[in-house]
């Protein structure tokens, strides 16, 4: 008897840590709920009718609403997590019809106070997290928006999310017959089985729960929980924005939640209405009319003058459309003094948002074609949809009479090659190198097989990669890419991009290709490696043309003679030595003989080793037509085009569709010597390589008789 007792006093003392620890919460609404009851942060609210709004129709913000104590959630003896139920009426309610932006999750963390970004990550985490066991975060997330970075089905679905945005099961809101964007109250339910380990998701829009849920997902939760969580709520906006709303909320431990009443829960705001006072009057006299009449015309006439024209079909372009007010006050009035860089293609300027203060950079284009503006802005809005943590993201754009203004993330680091070449203010190490290698090479694999449609960038180099706050290498300046579907055959275009990057098919096929983004990012990681242009006018004439001078140190068994000295011997060898091969092997004038971007990333990763027979990257020239056509697009889109004068002052933030930021012209023209146009080229023999040796050379030994050369006005 007295053993019973004593097993029976240690039972009850097990039990008295969960029964002191609040074990449910129920608001049918938040009327009169204080800081006691709800903690509250970023830009959730209670509005005055007792609903909490997460986010508000701003772009690119985050609201959070916890419970303020945290659930003890774990058995202390067993270690095992309780079972939970939660039931919750929510609304999602889009700036723009059908058009979501971003998505609410319900959520169970260690923190209240969530390191974490909007957008994709719903509040919930950042890039450099996602995905790390040590967040102890479980969410069932409610997303509008379909991130292909985190393989999200559609945009229209609830899924169950454990340490990572991507969704460990997820479903289709469409099946059960309900719309997250339609603007209408949803009812919830998340249930925890620990006897099952199963976690069950149900939707409806009525207070009747239905037998089948939408979701299940078998997962034990004890190594994701820690003892104590709190629970609650996440939102976040995008480049489009959405109010989020919370209707009431029920949570219990160990049963199953309250039921919530919907016709007792607060109802979601109608829509502003403009109310137009009514004026009456008995007598009013005909001075007074025409007077008025002529004041009102005055005003419309201003206003129809000063307005945004939006056209019909602008409407369907995704991307966000700010107004030309807007930008304006971002960046001061379009001042110098915000000016970032500028070129053929337009100045691009910083700024800072009114609303939500966030900077960016605003591209401002000059294009008088109305035709060709309609084009452009559609392909813009392809693009606009491109998502990945290494690509610049395009935020959205505006159109005033025949200027394009277009606007990205602020990169607070600038482009790649300030720190590479001349004598760079900061040197960046081996490790950071790499890095920035390895995120483009992503972003890169990403555009050519990721993506719904192929991107062909067109302008890959040092200048088109910028750093954001951490050093992380992003590709950015989409000015000349190009799109097609998957399996289709890359259309002939005009010649475009930048000396030292062409792919030696591309002036003789005309089509771009991904192969002819691998030769230009073969000339990025030399670059990167070597710290030096792809053709450099200063150097020896060995070593012009740095694919050749790699290739021949490589040949001797000296390839780690050619590293850029600034690393001062601090290095991985083994990294080094891929990077290397790889820009050789990335170089090479036969497409064919390129490897895919997956393989270079794979290469990159060391799950494969490159090859050790290299072949030489620059080919034998040995057909004059290719090369005769190379010389004209040189002759036609570099020289001529330079000679317009466009000020290469600043980085070439530019990507004009004769973009040859490092064309001879130019770079004759950053030696401070006297700029020249070639009037005719006799020399038709011999490798291109070879022609560049000529060109790059002082005038006295171009072999070109002096009245062959005349000065540029």
């Amino acid at each position: 008897m007295a053993t019973l007792l004593k097993i029976l006093s240690f039972l009850v003392f097990l039990l008295i840590p969960v029964s002191s620890q609040v074990d449910q919460v129920f608001y049918a609404g938040f009327k009169d709920v204080g800081a006691s009851n709800l903690t509250l942060n970023g830009v959730a609210e209670i509005e005055k009718n007792g609903i909490l709004r997460l986010t508000n129709e701003t772009s690119r913000l985050m609201g959070h609403a916890f419970y303020p104590s945290p659930f003890q959630l774990k058995n202390s003896t067993t270690r095992k997590v309780f079972s939970f139920s939660s039931s919750f009426a929510f609304a999602i309610v889009p700036e723009y019809p059908k058009l979501g932006g971003h998505g609410l999750a319900f959520t169970i963390a260690t923190s209240t106070d969530l390191k974490a970004l909007p957008s994709q990550y719903l509040g919930l985490l950042n890039s450099t997290d996602n995905g790390n066991f040590s967040n102890h975060i479980f969410a069932v997330e409610f997303d509008t928006v379909q991130d292909f970075e985190f393989g999200d089905i559609n945009d229209n679905h609830v899924g169950i999310d454990i340490n990572s945005m991507q969704s460990n099961k997820s479903a289709n809101v469409s099946s059960v017959g309900l719309n997250l964007k339609g603007g209408k109250p949803i009812l919830a339910w998340v249930d925890y089985d620990s006897v099952f380990n199963l976690v069950n998701v149900t939707l409806s829009a009525t207070a009747s729960k239905p037998n089948k849920p939408i979701l299940s997902f078998n997962v034990d939760l004890s190594p994701i929980f820690q003892d104590t969580m709190y629970v609650g709520f996440s939102a976040s906006t995008g480049l489009l924005a959405s109010s989020h709303y919370i209707l009431g909320w029920s949570f219990k431990i160990n049963g199953q939640a309250r039921p919530l009443d919907p016709s007792s829960l607060p109802q979601l705001p109608q829509p502003k209405k403009k109310h137009t006072s009514l004026i009456t009057g008995v007598s009013v006299s005909v001075v007074v009319i025409v007077l008025l009449a002529i004041a009102i015309g005055f005003y419309f006439h201003r206003k129809i003058k000063n307005a945004d024209v939006i056209e019909a079909w602008e409407l369907e372009i995704g991307p966000h459309r700010y107004s030309y007010q807007e930008l304006k006050k971002a960046t001061k009035g379009f001042k110098d003094k915000e000016l970032l860089g500028q070129g053929g293609f337009g100045r691009v300027y910083k700024g800072t948002l009114p609303n939500s203060k966030i900077q960016v950079a605003v591209k401002r284009v000059s294009h008088e074609s109305k035709q060709g503006l309609r084009e452009f802005v559609s392909e813009i809005a392809s693009i606009g949809r491109l998502r990945h943590r290494n690509l610049v993201q395009l935020l959205g754009w505006c159109r005033r009479r025949g200027d394009l203004l277009l606007v990205y993330d602020f990169m607070a680091n600038g482009s790649l090659d300030k720190y590479l070449f001349d004598q760079p203010k900061i040197v960046l190490n081996w490790e950071q190198r790499f890095k920035i290698i390895k995120g483009v090479a992503s972003a890169l694999l990403y555009l050519h097989e990721g993506y719904e449609q192929v991107v062909i960038h067109r302008d890959v180099k040092a200048s088109n990669v910028l750093l954001d706050f951490e050093l992380n290498g992003r590709l950015g300046d989409f000015g000349l890419a190009r799109l097609y579907e998957h399996g289709a055959n890359p259309s002939t275009t005009r010649v475009v991009g930048t000396l030292g990057y062409l792919a030696p098919e591309l002036p003789r096929t005309g089509k771009a290709t991904t192969s002819s983004d691998v030769f230009a990012y073969g000339a990025l990681l030399l670059e990167v490696a070597c710290g030096r242009r792809p053709i450099e006018p200063k150097a020896l004439p060995e070593e012009l043309v740095l694919v050749d001078w790699v290739w021949e140190k490589y040949k001797e068994g000296r390839i780690l003679h050619v590293l850029d000295p600034k690393l001062n011997g601090h290095f991985d060898q083994k990294e080094v030595l891929v990077v290397l091969k790889l820009g050789l092997l990335c170089s090479n004038d036969v497409p064919a003989a390129r490897p895919s971007m997956r393989q270079v990333v794979r290469y990159l990763d060391g799950e494969v080793e490159v090859p050790e027979d290299l072949k030489k990257p620059g080919g034998d020239m040995s057909h004059p037509e290719g090369f005769d056509e190379f010389l004209h697009s040189l002759a036609s889109s570099s020289f001529d085009k330079m000679s317009s004068g466009s000020n290469f002052g600043n980085r070439d933030m530019d990507t004009s569709f004769a973009s040859f930021a490092n064309s001879p012209h130019s770079l004759l023209h950053g030696r401070g010597e006297t700029r020249y146009t070639l009037l005719q080229t006799q020399q038709r023999s011999g490798s291109a390589h070879d022609f560049l040796r000529k060109v790059f050379s002082p005038p006295e030994m171009w072999g070109v008789p002096a009245n062959g050369l005349r000065r540029s006005s």
